[in-house]
């Protein structure tokens, strides 16, 4: 890019003009708004040739947190949106929407077979 020391107010209308265009059509060609967060993310970690591992590296975590965000049994911590967001180059509320975990019942409390109420509502989730 080149630098420009002196904006004359015509340059500046020109840059004005080129940020209106940019966002515009990036608000009507956004398909990310259809990718629930994860899925939104397995897609850039796909486009940038990412595994697991290299997301674990980045975050800061245990390949053990990534793999259960990636499965969806851990959510997003604000940490990780905003490190996601600054790395893919993406606004934050992309990583920011509500999404659905799968919470999976303990090995012990499905082998009870006496404690059938706390079973069905944790199947409820």
């Amino acid at each position: 890019m080149i630098e420009i020391n002196k904006k004359t107010k015509a340059v500046q209308d020109e840059i004005d003009l080129l940020n209106l265009l940019i966002d515009t059509y990036d608000n009507d060609h956004n398909s990310f708004d259809d990718l629930d967060p994860i899925e939104l993310l397995k897609s850039v970690m796909n486009d940038h040739k990412m595994k697991s591992v290299d997301l674990a590296i980045l975050l800061n975590v245990s390949e053990g947190l990534v793999s259960d965000m990636l499965n969806y049994k851990k959510g997003l911590s604000k940490d990780t949106i905003r490190i996601l967001s600054q790395k893919f180059k993406m606004s934050q509320e992309a990583f920011n929407r509500s999404y659905k975990l799968r919470l999976s019942i303990p090995t012990k409390i499905k082998k009870l077979k006496t404690i059938k109420t706390t079973k069905r509502m944790l199947k409820a989730f």
